[in-house]
């Protein structure tokens, strides 16, 4: 019995090895298969672009919502570059512009765009506001990037549909700053929001509001690798009222899902503040990145008060080629107080279309719905705005859409991308500011990402140290949170042993936001209290 037992096993256990091998081949052969088809995906690609009577970078002519010039053969796209079609009409609008009257006396009458800082509005020169000199020495370099070889899709591939966030993932693929530098880095551009303040006229601080919201994209066009997760309770403080006339505090509030807030406060009557939760899924040839909560800014001598979410990025050519970045989707801004809107809508990248790279359109409405301003320009470049004098629809198309038709005056430039630092292709092509948020700085708390040691390594060019320390860091979170579960499971109930594994922030609170009806982290104070005393007794041993 026993024996006839034994063998019964036998069989099924050779039964069972010889379904897992064939299903451990069937695997690598589909790995295999998939890897081929994005080669000759790519391969046919080049090909198209290489056929007679098509050129590899042809000349992108005027198109509909387009207040722009076309990129010149100069562009950094190459045969490594993936396309892909437009899924839908680029603009629900056509622009005509007509030529303001003081522009006709002028010799030649331009109709492009004008760059207006000579005149008395408050929208003119607001992009060429002069960076005055920082009181303190900043840094204008980090030591180059070293040259590590890894295969990509070896890792990769196991993460497909998955959540990244929850992935130990090697420092290789990462940038030297943390996801909290990264959201302070939207600031960049904070003078767009300095002169903001000056604007009478609530459209056109609208203008210069969603010039603000495209222009945190414009640092992300060579930006590949990713940010640090932060360890939970990680802040990252920016104090520069001196230069900047600001002051930034972001704290990591959550770890899964990974959560950070961020508060910012203008000496010029401005304040900022957000809880980004970061989605991140890899679809197989593409990776989908998709921030979650909503963006508040309010003006203190008007009240003013704009809300926003941020558009979905998406990193594609994960398999096979070079590896580019693309932001698409609509984006709403509302100014609460007087009901103003602003659509914008970022197109997907196309080889095929027609249209400029990277664009962005936009129409600014008020209250009542009249149009006021077209918004158009290119997240990785610059915004313009122009403002309507007419409006009519148009003659239905082929298909019977129908597309109003604005009559503008000339273009007016609202903020063009300060160029990258020399040498920046081998510093992670960090902008200027970029370069500064990771240098030392005396005072900060102690949970400040500038202190972390595994990203600090990684500056410095010590990758194999900085993976070892980085396991370290992610072990000892995970002790910590197994510790307070332990620590609540000896006298509390299931409801209370769930409510102890949620962290409390120490700087942020959660509220109600009464604008969105949804609970979000807002900043109770009294870090910049702490800081001038250096109290951090409070602050948790996370590095």
């Amino acid at each position: 019995m026993i024996k006839d037992f034994l063998e019964l096993a036998e069989t099924h256990s050779r039964k069972w090895q010889r379904a897992l091998q064939y299903e451990q081949e069937q695997r690598i052969h589909l790995e295999e298969t998939i890897e081929q088809l994005a080669k000759q995906h790519n391969s046919l690609e080049r090909a198209f672009r290489s056929a007679p009577g098509r050129t590899a970078n042809p000349t992108k002519s005027f198109s509909e919502g387009s207040l722009l010039t076309p990129k010149g053969e100069d562009s950094e796209e190459d045969e490594d570059t993936e396309y892909f079609d437009a899924m839908e009409d680029s603009t629900s609008f056509i622009t005509v512009i007509t030529e303001a009257k003081e522009d006709r006396k002028a010799e030649g009458g331009t109709t492009g765009s004008v760059d207006w800082t000579s005149s008395d509005n408050v929208l003119d020169g607001a992009s060429l506001v002069p960076k005055g000199p920082p009181k303190v020495k900043r840094r204008v370099r980090i030591p180059d990037k070293p040259n590590y070889s890894l295969n990509l899709w070896s890792i990769m591939k196991n993460c497909i549909g998955r959540e990244l966030s929850k992935i130990p993932m090697p420092v290789n693929f990462n940038e030297p700053l943390s996801m909290l530098q990264r959201l302070t880095e939207d600031l960049e551009y904070h003078h767009l929001l300095d002169k903001a303040v000056h604007c009478t006229s609530s459209v056109e601080q609208m203008c210069l509001v969603a010039s603000f919201s495209v222009s945190s994209y414009s640092t992300t066009v060579h930006r590949i690798a990713k940010p640090f997760n932060p360890m939970l309770g990680e802040t990252f403080e920016l104090d520069r009222l001196d230069d900047m006339g600001l002051r930034s505090l972001c704290e990591q509030v959550s770890h899964h899902p990974p959560s950070a807030a961020h508060y910012v406060f203008s000496k010029h009557g401005w304040s900022l503040w957000q809880e980004i939760t970061i989605s991140s899924k890899f679809r197989g040839k593409y990776l989908s990145i998709m921030p979650l909560g909503a963006i508040h800014l309010e003006f203190q001598a008007s009240g003013n008060h704009y809300v926003w979410r941020k558009s979905t990025s998406t990193v594609h050519n994960i398999i096979v080629g070079k590896l580019w970045i693309d932001q698409t989707g609509d984006i709403e801004i509302v100014n609460h107080k007087t009901k103003d809107r602003c659509q914008l809508k970022f197109l997907p990248y196309s080889y095929f279309s027609k249209e400029v790279a990277r664009k962005v359109t936009g129409v600014v409405s008020d209250s009542q719905g009249k149009a006021h301003y077209v918004l158009s320009g290119s997240w990785d470049e610059q915004m313009e705005c122009a403002k309507i004098v007419q409006s009519s629809p148009s003659s239905p198309s082929s298909d019977g859409k129908q597309k109003t038709v604005y009559q503008t005056l000339p273009a007016k430039l609202l903020w063009k991308k300060y160029p990258l630092p020399e040498n920046a292709e081998n510093m992670y092509y960090f902008s200027e500011l970029a370069l500064t948020l990771n240098e030392h700085e005396e005072g900060v708390a102690p949970t400040d990402s500038r202190l972390r040691p595994d990203q600090r390594l990684m500056e410095k060019g010590h990758w194999d140290e900085a993976n070892s320390e980085k396991q370290r860091l992610e072990e000892k979170q995970r002790v910590s949170r197994r510790r307070r579960l332990e620590a609540c499971s000896r006298g509390c109930g299931a409801e209370e042993e769930k409510e102890a594994d949620v962290y409390m922030p120490l700087w942020f609170e959660k509220r109600l936001d009464p604008l969105t009806g949804e609970t979000a982290c807002m900043y109770k104070g009294g870090y910049w209290e702490a800081k001038e005393k250096q109290d951090w007794h409070m602050c948790p041993n996370i590095f």
